[in-house]
């Protein structure tokens, strides 16, 4: 049966996108890159980084603004947007062999244009890193964002995004838990039924609402100032949190992040700005910052969680202008599974 790594596990490479003038951060682009550059040089720190660029000149700009340009793998591929958290192969385990599952992805609900990103999988499957590597395409819509795994057969969701008719239209609940049980060798689901940070396009993501830091332990965003637009919702997603159980039928360890103060765009749209989106990668977190007094306690809470990790700040607030923030724009891959 298959297994769903969790996140913490041993990794080969992580991926990345990088933006470009033409896309949606072109009115930011500079700042943007540079929280691009940090993260690339601090990955690079601890195991390979594959970057998805445009073209050759694409890629010698890139080449540029980091710090070591030879031990990065490049692909030139076009996209239509950065976040390939919710594009790229999701990996599954079975007798120590990785499968590449390709899902089908529709632009978070046909919200946005999608070709380039739904086709990226086909492209990476034709480069050397990937190449001859075990893939299954899934005849079914998903994004890597709406599901976390605790890599011992839980998964976890929010009902607003995978019930969500813009996705799989017409599949109830146990039709999509069957596919998740199919997929990914998951025993059950924990569904909660949580509405989307203020700015969010995703229809409520996990990754910026709820994470596994082991198997018996949940980061998640909180909120305790009652003014706060997401008092109330997010003090319900608490409620459903401390009522889930692990396996062992016990309460989870849960580790409460607190909001950043809001940060609004031009538009005065609230940004979707939280801690939530860490990036768990081979002996270190990378932890979204976004100059707030808050920062602190995050890092401090999140510490807390992976005492065998260092704990790395990256500056993120470009980054939510777009609605995403560090784990976003980034995918993990299981040791074995790149060719580097």
């Amino acid at each position: 049966m298959n297994r769903f790594p969790a996140e913490w596990e041993k990794q080969s490479a992580v991926l990345i996108a990088w933006p470009h003038k033409t896309g949606d951060f072109s009115n930011r682009l500079e700042s943007v890159e540079q929280t691009y550059s940090i993260i690339a040089d601090t990955i690079t720190q601890y195991q390979p980084l594959i970057i998805v660029c445009r073209d050759d000149s694409h890629q010698q700009h890139i080449q540029k603004l980091i710090s070591k340009p030879d031990a990065i793998e490049f692909v030139q591929a076009p996209v239509n947007d950065i976040w390939v958290r919710d594009t790229v192969f999701l990996s599954v385990e079975k007798d120590k062999t990785i499968t590449h599952l390709n899902f089908l992805f529709n632009g978070w609900g046909e919200k946005y244009q999608h070709d380039n990103d739904n086709a990226l999988n086909h492209k990476l499957l034709n480069t050397k890193l990937f190449k001859g590597k075990a893939h299954k395409d899934v005849d079914f819509i998903l994004e890597g964002g709406s599901v976390e795994s605790d890599g011992i057969g839980t998964i976890l969701t929010t009902k607003q995004c995978l019930l969500n008719p813009n996705r799989n239209k017409g599949l109830s609940q146990e039709e999509i838990e069957q596919q998740l049980f199919a997929c990914f060798g998951a025993k059950r689901v924990l569904w909660l039924d949580q509405e989307n940070l203020s700015g969010d396009d995703t229809d409520a993501h996990i990754d910026t609402l709820a994470r596994f830091c082991s198997a018996n332990t949940i980061a998640y965003t909180s909120c305790d100032d009652t003014d706060d637009m997401h008092y109330t919702s997010l003090k319900y997603m608490e409620r459903q949190l401390q009522d889930f159980r692990n396996q062992d039928n016990e309460p989870y360890h849960l580790v409460a992040l607190p909001l950043p103060k809001p940060i609004f765009d031009e538009d005065g749209q609230q940004l979707p700005a939280n801690y939530s989106n860490f990036l768990i990668i081979n002996h270190a977190v990378m932890v979204p910052v976004y100059g707030d007094p808050q920062d602190e306690v995050a890092l401090k809470r999140i510490a807390e969680c992976f005492p065998q990790h260092e704990i790395l700040p990256i500056p993120c607030r470009p980054l939510v202008h777009q609605y995403g923030s560090l784990h976003c724009m980034t995918m993990q891959f299981p040791a074995g599974e790149v060719a580097l």
